[in-house]
């Protein structure tokens, strides 16, 4: 295991200990559905808080850290950043499979280790080539994590893991954005001593949340049938299809983050404070929203409908901002924000319904191998995501949003055929309760 300094032991000893005390909210909290339960619930909910404050902290201020701060230029910074990224899907699947095997437990807290070493690496870095190795090591170390996450939530999620994956995601949402408002201070101070402080408060919250997780209680692997093939999911062709098709969707995420803010820049007569307020009013929403749009989200079925809902949606939005084009001031912004609410509606109804595909379509003892491949699909896409929102939504301006919003149409429309599929070749030994 690798070593940290007194000062920052004691820092992750002081953050797992904040969290131990936390264990004295008042039961109201827990009533209302704001806190988890005493428990393994808690403990995640409290680890996930923690890291995604240091993530909306580097990524707020990545790009100016390396380009301000390490010296190196826009151009290298997204080809190291693009070849990281690519690299980062290997680590998925075998990661997955070590998690099923040895216990999600263990493999995650080893991959936030990792993960908090080489992010504390990158202050070091001082050229292109160094920058790439070690940004790649963060990458596969990212992948790693993700796919060793998804059985720790399946296994502690109780009988509704979608529902408590959902409340993560609204607490790392939350989490993300307290993060990014201390980057923005950080990028005002615009000194290498504040970026340093933004790279290695990333660091620590890695560490921090692994303190957190070592309270987990020890979760076994889930048994294998004899004879089950050791790469399991890669054989699966309905799971799949289905990652395919759940990872076309998922560009969803690029749109107000990627081809909004060109489009309200370049493409629409709207003031620029649009792109901050849309980011805002996405956050707000899935905040307050994520856990009730996946009420009732409980069955392979339910979940194929809830997504074929949210293409609908992400039609709609699409057709709400690309009408602003030559549209007055007054109106453009009127529609554009419709069309963030519709967007984010569709957003909240996908991750519901993906979550659920996820977990429920994956055999119990392969959920880690299977979390992989699923994460696999979405990195992949969300690498090829900004050339392709580029070309249909902001190169072909109205008609592209209209043809962006069709291909969702078609792909929602797809999910649930490709769900039954998937279901009708599960047996008793290779199916998985939701």
């Amino acid at each position: 295991m690798t070593q940290v300094s007194k000062s920052t032991g004691e820092k992750v000893t002081a953050a797992a200990s904040a969290v131990k005390d936390a264990e004295d909210i008042p039961s109201w909290p827990v009533r209302r559905g704001l806190v988890p339960e005493p428990g393994p619930k808690r403990s995640l909910a409290a680890g996930s808080f923690v890291n995604m404050i240091g993530n909306g902290l580097f990524m707020t201020g990545s790009a100016l850290f390396f380009t301000r701060s390490v010296g190196l230029s826009v151009a290298q910074v997204g080809a190291g950043m693009g070849a990281a990224s690519l690299v980062g899907l290997a680590a998925g699947i075998p990661i997955g499979r070590l998690a099923d095997l040895r216990g999600p437990k263990g493999t995650y807290i080893v991959t936030l280790v990792v993960q908090g070493v080489a992010m504390a690496a990158l202050t070091l870095v001082r050229s292109f080539w160094l920058f790439v190795a070690v940004i790649c090591v963060t990458q596969l170390a990212s992948s790693a994590s993700a796919a060793a996450r998804g059985p720790l939530i399946r296994g502690f999620g109780g009988t509704n893991p979608t529902k408590f994956r959902a409340y993560l995601r609204a607490v790392n949402n939350l989490a993300g954005s307290c993060g990014a408002l201390v980057a923005g201070v950080v990028v005002q101070l615009d000194t290498r001593n504040a970026y340093l402080a933004l790279v290695l408060g990333n660091a620590l919250t890695f560490l921090a949340c692994a303190a957190i997780l070592s309270r987990l209680p020890h979760l076994d692997p889930a048994q294998a049938p004899l004879m089950t093939n050791r790469w399991i999911a890669l054989k699966d062709k309905p799971y799949i299809a289905m990652t395919v098709l759940d990872s076309i969707m998922a560009m969803h995420g690029q749109v107000l983050l990627f081809a909004l803010p060109l489009w309200i820049v370049g493409h629409s007569d709207t003031p620029h404070w649009l792109v901050g307020a849309s980011a805002v009013i996405n956050t707000l929403m899935v905040v307050a929203l994520q856990v009730r749009a996946s009420r009732n989200v409980d069955s392979n079925a339910a979940a194929a409908r809830t997504v074929g809902r949210s293409a609908v949606a992400f039609l709609v939005g699409m057709a709400l901002i690309a009408a602003t084009g030559g549209t007055p001031k007054a109106v453009a912004t009127g529609l554009i924000i419709a069309g963030v609410v519709v967007h984010t509606i569709g957003e909240l109804w996908h991750s519901a319904g993906s979550f659920e595909l996820s977990f429920g379509l994956a055999p119990a003892h392969s959920q880690g191998q299977y979390s992989g491949l699923f994460g696999m699909g979405h990195g992949l896409m969300n690498a090829m995501a900004p050339s392709i929102l580029g070309l249909f939504c902001i190169t072909w301006g109205a008609r592209g949003w209209l043809t962006m919003g069709a291909i969702f149409i078609a792909t929602g429309l797809a999910v649930p055929y490709v769900a039954r599929w998937a279901e009708r070749t599960r047996t008793n030994e290779f199916q998985t309760q939701s």
